[in-house]
């Protein structure tokens, strides 16, 4: 990432490149990669001596976009300041539109920066893997290059910079994985819980500001001082929240005669500016709120609201409050989503020109690969209205223009993402062409991230699904990747980085949204922080069988939403803010109910190995695991068995074999009536989405006992029970010998312990052999992962 501002850092447009040719190949680790749109990337391995050499930057400044000086804030400015010269990290946390992200701009720019400079990022929506390469890409010339999870941290070995993350809202060991990734930085973060804590750093506190800089807020704004009683009545029911208290100046500005408004009203302030907005405000803000959390370039939003001057017209969107800017452009403020949902007149936006201008746009070879990624979240959501509104065949452009451009972005946690968007809206499609597009991809990302399984399976699916298609150069570049899939731990000097998988890696840390280090253990998943699931392509369709004949398309259009309690399962990504998610596109005929996930969540399987790895494991793995997917619709994990025959013989492999997995349950996918609120979810009960796809329900069946329905792979339906207490729960399954691709004897069991964090919205998984038939049976693919409470 190439600091594009000026001598002193000041960033004069809302861009931030990667180095190198966007368009040629990219390196990750020890593999080059050759991206092509159409028959699927091809992948090599980099003779010794080829990898490229980053060179660290003379000078680090990536600073954010100048802003005024934020009222009342010299304490907190003291107390990071404090912190950094202490050699602390320090993050600060606190409600929405408090001013946690004016104080973090300000200190980025105005605190000594000591060390080797300066590194300002905006995580929102982001996994701590892109994050880490953006840390990385502001340190080095890097010439499109992504290091390996090993590599990293000694290429930002001694890099004393001080790294500024804005909405950095991860769990703590997400932000442990951020700050692993250069382990001499200092750093701040901003975030909305207190998560930083111990020998990690300090967390800070960030409250609403005093009554003297309230009043002094509010009399920039209205340009001269208001009436002090009724500036302390506003202070107190704002709490001193600045956003409130500049929407309360922005009321007064727009209707003078009306002044400002009376204190009770101050956190009911959105519908009355809505009120006072001229028609191109509205419009644009209406196309903001349509995509809900993420952000727009100002062109973007120029072309679709038809609006002349859109930057600066969002510019004063912001300054009513209604509107925040970000170092790439705009999105809403805070609260006005919902808001936006509740306004009568608004005309929707058509659904098939938002998807098809920024298909358009992604695939454009002029497109910086650095913008698409910025634009993902978009990308996503985009994807996510077409699913809602039965038109996964706009889910599937959307997404099949953008995927090559981020996988050149080298952003792998957010192309995972996508692919995992892109490959199930194929399939209801009924598009075998992207279908096996989005699996060969995902088995390429597989392959860079370290995921050896999970590539094998997926590279093998896809050049079945091309040979179907009688496309040789797709089932050729397939087939070629395979032979690059990671070996497995221990595996011969000759295979890149033995032992530790020479990609970019995935991380065991959960997504908030979203995402995971590649820093940490390699994982069984395909996209975000743990990435994705073991899935097969075809999603219970063997490979031969035509596809289902897709819905006929509904009358498009997307509009805000007017069911923000519905949970849409059916991709899981990065858990929307309060506030924004569930935003449903227009209700037009065949919209609402979607077909269920390809995949459950996956509580049980592991894979296991006895002494030292087999040569040549990623060959056969590759086909027993096809065969146990396309059975049993496996999203597990599968395991690889290799026992022991004779201490004087050499290992042999032993067949694939498979554990229980979790179905969600999710049948018909007729439309239901409008659910009824519901409690506030406790303990294990409720359904959740795993971080390796798919979704799970838990069903309470007594004290301390919850229940979930599961598929083995033999093919039975189960139902598996966890039962503990307090916040642990745990549950055994079997494991299968599936060498001939249908159930064998049984190899042993495998625990899944459901550990439930403090928030009770988030949990992790881990598994372990409970017992094997005989010594010498090792898991050595049983990596964690974890669970995010959908309801």
């Amino acid at each position: 990432m190439a600091d594009t501002g000026e001598d002193d850092g000041t960033r004069t447009g809302n861009r931030v490149d990667i180095d190198g040719d966007a368009t040629g190949p990219v390196i990750a680790g020890n593999y080059n990669v050759v991206v092509d749109a159409q028959h699927g990337s091809t992948v090599t391995v980099l003779m010794d001596g080829r990898r490229p050499r980053p060179r660290r930057r003379d000078r680090i400044r990536l600073l954010p976009r100048r802003q005024g000086t934020p009222l009342g804030r010299d304490a907190d400015l003291a107390a990071i300041a404090a912190a950094l010269h202490a050699g602390e990290s320090v993050q600060l946390w606190g409600p929405p539109g408090v001013g946690k992200s004016a104080l973090l701009r300000y200190a980025a720019r105005t605190l000594d920066a000591g060390g080797d400079g300066v590194v300002f990022l905006d995580a929102a929506r982001r996994e701590p893997e892109d994050l880490a390469q953006d840390i990385f890409e502001a340190c080095h010339s890097t010439g499109g290059y992504a290091p390996s999870r090993g590599e990293l941290p000694q290429l930002m070995e001694g890099v004393e910079a001080t790294v500024y993350v804005d909405n950095a809202d991860y769990t703590a060991e997400q932000l442990r994985t951020v700050m692993d990734a250069a382990p001499d930085a200092l750093f701040v973060f901003a975030g909305r819980e207190e998560v930083l804590q111990g020998t990690d750093g300090r967390a800070h506190h960030v409250e609403g500001v005093t009554r003297d800089a309230a009043a002094e807020l509010l009399t920039r704004e209205l340009g001269g001082p208001g009436d002090p009683d009724l500036v302390t009545a506003l202070w107190e029911a704002a709490a001193g929240t600045p956003l409130l208290l500049l929407r309360a100046a922005a009321v007064a500005r727009l209707d003078p005669a009306a002044g400002l408004p009376r204190p009770g009203a101050v956190r009911e302030l959105l519908h009355p500016l809505f009120d006072r907005l001229d028609e191109p405000s509205l419009r644009a803000l209406h196309l903001l709120g349509t995509f809900r959390d993420a952000e727009l370039d100002p062109e973007h939003i120029g072309a679709l609201s038809g609006t002349p001057d859109a930057a600066a017209l969002c510019a004063g969107l912001a300054g009513l409050g209604l509107a925040e800017e970000t170092e790439l452009g705009y999105r809403v403020a805070d609260g006005v989503v919902a808001a936006l949902r509740e306004r009568q007149g608004l005309r929707p936006y058509a659904l098939e020109r938002l998807c098809g201008y920024f298909a358009d746009w992604a695939a454009r070879p002029e497109t910086p690969a650095a913008q698409v990624a910025g634009h993902a979240r978009a990308l996503e959501v985009l994807a996510e209205l077409a699913e809602q509104s039965g038109r996964a065949d706009l889910a599937v452009r959307v997404v099949r223009a953008a995927s090559p451009a981020l996988a050149r972005s080298l952003r792998f946690g957010v192309w995972g993402r996508l692919l995992d968007q892109g490959l199930p809206a194929a399939q209801r499609a009924g598009d075998r062409q992207a279908e096996a597009y989005f699996t060969h991809e995902r088995g390429v990302r597989a392959v860079l991230t370290g995921n050896r399984v999970l590539a094998a399976v997926l590279l093998a699916e896809a050049g079945i699904l091309w040979r179907q298609l009688g496309d040789t150069q797709g089932a050729d570049a397939a087939a070629n990747a395979q032979q690059y899939v990671p070996q497995e731990p221990g595996a011969g000097a000759g295979s890149p980085d033995a032992g530790s998988p020479d990609g970019p890696g995935e991380g065991p840390a959960n997504a908030p949204e979203g995402g995971a280090s590649d820093l940490g253990s390699s994982d069984l998943s395909s996209s975000g922080t743990d990435p994705g699931p073991l899935q097969d392509p075809t999603a219970g369709t063997a490979p031969g069988t035509p596809s289902p004949e897709p819905a006929p398309p509904p009358e498009t259009g997307a509009s805000m939403p007017t069911d923000p309690g519905r949970a849409t399962l059916d991709m899981p990504t990065v858990p929307s803010d309060p506030g924004v998610s569930g935003m449903p596109v227009d209700p037009t005929p065949g919209a609402g109910s979607l077909a269920p996930p390809p995949g459950a969540a996956d509580l049980g399987g592991a894979v296991v190995t006895g002494g030292a790895p087999v040569a040549g494991v990623s060959a056969a793995v590759a086909t027993a695991l096809k065969v146990a997917a396309v059975i049993a619709a496996l999203t597990i994990a599968v395991v690889a068995v290799q026992q022991s025959q004779d201490g004087s013989e050499s290992r042999s492999a032993t067949p694939v074999s498979g554990s229980t997995t979790m179905d969600a349950g999710f049948g018909d996918p007729t439309p239901e009536p409008e659910p009824e609120p519901e409690p506030e979810p406790t303990g294990l009960a409720g359904v959740w989405w795993s971080s390796e796809g798919g979704g799970i329900e838990f069903v309470e069946a007594g004290a301390g006992r919850y229940t979930a329905r599961a598929r083995d792979v033999c093919g039975d339906t189960v139902t598996a029970e966890f039962s503990g207490g307090g916040d642990t729960y745990s549950a055994t399954a079997p494991a299968y010998d599936m060498s001939s691709g249908s159930c064998g004897e049984v190899l042993g069991q495998v625990r899944t312990t459901i550990t439930i964090g403090e928030d009770g919205d988030t949990a992790s998984v881990t598994r372990e052999m409970a017992w094997t038939v005989r010594e010498g049976v090792t898991c050595y693919t049983c990596t964690p992962f974890t669970l995010t409470r959908a309801s």
